[in-house]
This record gives C-alpha cells, sequence and structure tokens, in this order.
C-alpha cells in the first residue's frame, strides 16, 4: 500500500500519487509492491536498492548518513492473531528523511503508523520532519510498554489455569510468551543503540560542531522529546527483562511440579504392582500339577482366597507406612 498524506492547517489529508516529491509530504508505505517502491524512487530520487534493504526482515536498527537523506531503522512490536491467540513478535521500520519529505516503510501493517494516519497524535505535522521521526519513536517505545502489560496478564492468566492443570497447550503458551520477550528485548536494546546515536548527534550540532548532515533541524524541544524517548526505551528494556526473568522462573517451577507429579504416579503405580503380585503369586502356586494341602478340602478355595487378601492387606499396609514416612521424614 502506498499513500501520500500532508498536514493541512491542523488535519491529515491525503494528497495525489503525482504529488508525492512535494515538501512537507508524508510517503507511507506498508508491505509495497515492486510497482509502488519504483513509483517512490521516480519521485523522490532515492535509490531503488536503498528501498529494497528496508524491507529486509533480518535488518538490524541503525542509522545512515546518505548524500541528500538519513536512513533509520527501527524494530517495532506487532501482534500476530496465531489459532485466534495473539503472539507478539518484531519487525523492522525503515524512516527516510529526505531535504522535501519523510518516508516510512514497514513490511506489514501496525499500529504506530495507524495512529498518525488516523490523526491521533497531538502537535503532529508532516513538514516538521525531525519533530515527526521523534514523534515516531516515542509512540514506538509506548506500544513495548503496552504489549509488556498484556504480556504480563497473559502470563498471570496461564500461571492460574497451570495451577487447577498442568497441560501442555499451556506450557506452550508460556513458551511463546518467554519467545516474545526476548525478540523484544534484543530489539529494545537495538533501538536504544540508535536513540543513543541521536542524542549525540544532537549534542555535537548544539555544541557547534559541524553537522553531518543539513537534513535534521532539532528545535530546543525535541532535545526533551528525545531524552523522554530514551527514558521510555530503558523503562521498556527493564521491563521485559523482568518478565523474562519471571517467565523463566515459572517455567521451571511448573517444570518441576510436573516432575514431581510423575514420581508420584509411579510410586503409586509401583506400589499397586507390588500389591497385585502378591495374590498372583499364592494362585500360581495353588495352580501347580502337583500335590497341595489342603487342595481336597471343601474351604480351599476360600482359605487361597483369604490368604491372598491378608497378604495384600499387609503389603499394603506396610508400603503406605513406609511412603508416609519417606515423605514426611524430616531432613538433618
Amino acid at each position: 500500500m502506498l499513500k501520500v498524506y500532508r498536514t493541512v492547517g491542523c488535519s491529515l489529508e491525503e494528497v495525489n500519487l503525482e504529488l508525492m516529491g512535494e515538501k512537507g509530504n508524508w510517503i507511507d508505505l506498508v508491505a509495497p509492491t515492486s510497482t509502488e517502491l519504483h513509483n517512490v524512487s521516480l519521485y523522490t530520487n532515492i535509490p531503488m536498492e536503498l528501498l529494497l534493504n528496508v524491507l529486509d526482515e533480518g535488518e538490524r536498527p541503525h542509522i545512515e548518513f546518505d548524500e541528500g537523506l538519513v536512513l533509520f531503522i527501527i524494530n517495532i512490536p506487532v501482534e500476530h492473531a496465531k489459532k485466534g491467540k495473539p503472539t507478539y513478535g518484531v519487525v523492522p521500520l525503515g524512516i527516510i528523511i529526505t531535504e522535501n519529505v519523510i518516508i516510512t516503510i514497514c513490511l506489514e501493517p501496525n499500529e504506530i503508523m495507524k495512529q498518525f494516519r488516523e490523526n491521533r497524535v497531538r502537535v503532529f505535522f508532516t513538514f516538521k520532519r525531525t519533530r515527526f521521526l521523534l514523534q515516531i519513536l516515542y509512540r514506538v517505545a509506548q506500544l513495548y510498554l503496552y504489549y509488556l502489560r498484556q504480556i504480563d496478564k497473559k502470563s498471570t492468566e496461564i500461571e492460574q489455569a497451570l495451577q487447577r492443570s498442568t497441560e501442555n497447550k499451556e506450557l506452550i503458551k508460556l513458551l511463546e510468551l518467554e519467545k516474545s520477550l526476548l525478540y523484544f528485548t534484543t530489539s529494545l536494546n537495538a533501538n536504544l543503540i540508535v536513540l543513543e546515536k541521536l542524542l549525540k548527534f544532537l549534542e555535537d550540532s548544539n555544541g557547534g560542531e559541524e553537522k553531518k548532515e543539513k537534513i535534521l533541524h532539532f528545535y530546543p524541544e525535541d532535545a526533551d522529546l528525545l531524552e523522554d524517548v530514551i527514558i521510555e526505551n530503558r523503562q521498556a528494556i527493564h521491563m521485559a527483562e523482568i518478565h523474562s526473568n519471571i517467565l523463566s522462573g515459572m517455567m521451571d517451577a511448573f517444570a518441576s511440579v510436573i516432575s514431581n507429579n510423575l514420581n508420584v504416579v509411579m510410586r503409586f503405580l509401583t506400589a499397586v504392582t507390588i500389591v497385585l503380585s502378591l495374590p498372583t503369586m499364592v494362585a500360581s502356586f495353588y495352580g501347580m500339577n502337583v500335590e497341595l494341602p489342603f487342595q481336597r478340602h471343601p474351604m480351599a478355595f476360600w482359605g487361597t482366597l483369604m490368604i491372598s487378601l491378608l497378604l495384600s492387606a499387609t503389603a499394603t499396609y506396610f508400603l503406605k507406612k513406609k511412603i508416609n514416612a519417606l515423605i514426611f521424614k524430616e531432613v538433618p
């Protein structure tokens, strides 16, 4: 999808594609086709190779200064529907700033750019390209925090379900959440490096050093916004690490519970096997084709049955006493 917007007054309006190269426009690309990429390259004079590189799923977050443009690539969180249950992942978002326009490129629809398209961001202007960049970064950090809170709620629900019944599907859900947290932690740390580089660039510009590029124009209030973005990003990293540690501990705890339950079941089955083997042994002796004591006595069957029941009851009593002694034995 290729859309072009620009701020008119205080509202966002869609612009004809033929006017995408005009100053102050925002070009929004979502899962673009080769034709759409070619049109953007044609109207903005951005190399086609650069646009294709942004669409690489394995592209790491970084800043790239090129002639006449600045490229930012960051990882943003996304929510996928998988068998009716949400899972979380990350995808790269490319932001290209030129002297005239700002371009956003993403492989799939996401909540970040949707907020801007629906004009839900206050004090948002497409012609303030650097401010627009910082607002995107701030929304990305906030979305990470929102999804982390959702993961925390889901992990609590799964924990309560596991306390009632330790089923494999609940453990698989925990594993998926733990995997999402790993993606989040890695991406947030990579994004933080990009933010720190941007902050250093801002400090160098304010210090009077010569700019690498004249495209990024920072205003005094932009410094405060960038610091807020870094604080939000670090908070998200901290929360992701905490939730990841909690989930890892929870997985280990429930693995121990499952192992302990298995030991209890195996101990019970072993005791049942021993108890049932005694009547079998008595019946085997009295089933031999030889002369046996009391074999012609009218009460022989009932006597054999009573002996079997007596042996089973005795074995049950001693096994139960032994098992209880092992369970409740005090450790010195």
